[in-house]
């Protein structure tokens, strides 16, 4: 080549960017059993089902044939949350057809360097993209490593290694995984687990029995019974394990070492009291002790007539479990926000994804749901994390903090029904799937999985406080109101019961009782400043009242929370079922100087 002379290279354009193949399983045979509808069906699939998915996750569709398409995405992220939502659709939306007529799909996943032509895209990470949907089973996603190690911790599914394949046209073996799409390895994962070790991470409690303090010592009857209902109490709550009475029992009479019952029972908390009785009156204590450093976490006493003795055990019983699952649950927020980081397990993901959420701004729900999808990453079982991401999710909605709200619905919608999927009798899984469907305007299903929460669990102020918000919103008004007085009852001490306070005020606005509306939203106000939905509730009802100075008071401190909120994002975010409600809403927010967005 002589000095001086320069080579031409065309330059390719490259870019890195995750690919998404789906193709119909048994294309060739439904096209020949019936063509027309075949191909009816596709076209209805895309327009409903897929595009519509597609387009809310930035997929851009490169190429489609009769059967299939080629997505590009910027976001593996993105990538892998479409297709199980894509499949979970057209799953669902099969079920009434007969199961030998049933259109399923395949799909898989890549993340590649291409080569862009025009619209079109090539090169091998297309082409393993393609040998992806090939190894998936029909309904199901098949992913690369790379995408597996792009996405794990990040979103709310879990994964199983299928090993190292050869791929054809492909020199090097590629390592596969499969989304798990059935109960998202929590019922396939829960009958191999140890469950000595599955509740290790959780913590437990033991109710020792309660001591007659009476002068006659003759109540050890009554001590027992109410010691016993406090443990079959406690024992309907999912999130703890309870030592069972037979063991904590044997520790009856006379003063006991709390650490020393601690050890041997393999506890973190102890419950211990007393019954003293003088004639027609009792006094009944309580204590909760955390064994590792001798504290009280909670304590009380509750003095009652003995007119009807069961009567009086069923209220005991209701008051401290009621009060002593929220105060457990805080105790184990403190611990886990004092562990040190590298050896937190995912119960305290849990706990740390707990405390975030319910501090109630933008920032603590993003780091409540990073703590929620490492705990589930860890333990996809642990249905509180499933609660804690879906209820975020909800809020983020709710206070137009999520830049796609119905992708934001739609996850919380699924890690709720995968909570409920993973362990049944779970009141606090009922209760969020409960919400997710009164936040999507589903009453029906919502009223059967709150009532159904309230059924396994009763002490349950979670349960209780969602019961009274849907028959606030419902304008059940009277059935609110007893709903919620029972979750205060529960609970009078709960961090969450701003919520309930929230929700007496929508239940009287309903009723058109302003001042009490107002009155109950600035006690949720007292509780947490920054929680938007007191705001609103006092906005409104001193819309209602007309007192101009309180309304610009209250709207600064609104807009302060939360200065998205319009009355566009109140109307589609705040699920009154009667339409005059939602309207007397609006308009006493207009009238307190809402802007319309």
């Amino acid at each position: 080549m002589r000095r001086g002379t320069t080579l031409a290279i065309d330059r390719v354009a490259r870019k890195l960017v995750a690919i998404l193949a789906i193709d119909m399983v048994s294309y060739s045979s439904h096209m020949e059993t019936d063509e027309a509808a075949t191909i009816a069906r596709l076209r209805l699939h895309r327009q409903q089902l897929i595009d519509p998915v597609l387009h809310d996750h930035n997929g851009r569709i490169v190429k489609t044939t009769g059967d299939g398409l080629l997505v590009e995405f910027g976001s593996v992220v993105d990538a892998v949350e479409s297709a199980v939502l894509i499949q979970r659709a057209v799953a669902e939306a099969e079920m009434s057809v007969p199961k030998d007529q049933r259109i399923q799909y395949r799909a898989g996943i890549n993340i590649g360097d291409i080569v862009i032509d025009g619209d079109d895209i090539f090169g091998d990470g297309v082409n393993i993209a393609a040998r992806m949907e090939a190894l998936a089973e029909p309904g199901g996603i098949s992913i690369t490593a790379n995408v597996f190690e792009q996405v794990a911790g990040k979103v709310a599914f879990t994964f199983e290694d299928l090993g190292e394949r050869q791929v054809k046209n492909i020199k090097k073996r590629i390592r596969v995984y499969r989304v798990v799409l059935e109960i998202m390895a929590g019922a396939k994962r829960s009958a191999t687990r140890d469950p000595v070790a599955e509740d290790a991470a959780k913590p437990a409690i033991a109710v020792l029995p309660f001591q007659d303090m009476s002068a006659d010592k003759d109540q050890e009857y009554f001590a027992d019974g109410i010691a016993e209902d406090i443990i079959t109490g406690l024992a309907r709550n999912q999130a703890f394990f309870v030592i069972a009475r037979n063991s904590s029992f044997t520790y009856r009479g006379g003063a006991v070492d709390i650490k020393q019952v601690a050890g041997e029972l393999g506890v973190r908390y102890v419950l211990e009291g007393s019954v003293r009785r003088s004639g027609a009156r009792v006094r009944i204590t309580a204590q909760l002790i955390d064994a590792a450093t001798g504290n009280h976490i909670w304590a009380d006493q509750f003095d009652r007539q003995m007119d009807d003795i069961f009567a009086v055990q069923d209220d005991i019983t209701a008051s401290i479990v009621g009060v002593v699952t929220p105060e457990l649950i805080g105790a184990e927020m403190k611990r886990a926000r004092r562990k040190d980081p590298a050896s937190l397990n995912a119960w305290d993901y849990a706990m740390r994804a707990s405390w975030h959420a319910w501090r109630w701004t933008r920032e603590d729900s993003a780091a409540a749901k990073d703590f929620a999808l490492k705990a589930i990453a860890i333990d996809p079982g642990l249905a509180r994390a499933r609660v804690v991401y879906a209820m975020c999710q909800i809020v983020d909605v709710l206070y137009a903090w999520s830049p796609n709200p119905a992708a934001s619905m739609a996850e919380a919608q699924e890690m709720a029904r995968i909570a409920v999927d993973v362990d049944e009798r779970d009141a606090e899984a009922h209760t969020i799937l409960g919400s997710v469907g009164l936040f999507m305007r589903r009453f029906d299903d919502a009223r059967r999985c709150l009532e159904t929460a309230i059924d396994l669990n009763p002490n349950l102020a979670f349960a209780r406080m969602w019961g009274g918000g849907y028959y606030a919103l419902a304008g059940e008004s009277d059935n609110a109101r007893e709903t919620l007085k029972m979750a205060i009852r529960l609970s009078p001490r709960d961090p969450a019961n701003y919520w309930t306070f929230a929700f007496f005020g929508m239940a009287e606005f309903a009723d058109g009782h302003f001042d009490a509306a107002a009155e109950w939203a600035r006690k949720a106000l007292h509780m947490n400043y920054n929680f938007p939905t007191g705001h609103r509730v006092l906005l409104a009802a001193l819309g209602e009242m007309g007192d101009a100075d309180a309304m610009r008071s209250a709207l600064d401190g609104l807009l302060s929370v939360a200065p998205e909120t319009t009355i566009a994002l109140t109307r589609t975010g705040v699920p009154w079922k009667k339409p005059e409600h939602l309207q007397r809403y609006l308009d006493a927010l207009r009238k307190a100087g809402l802007p319309e967005g």
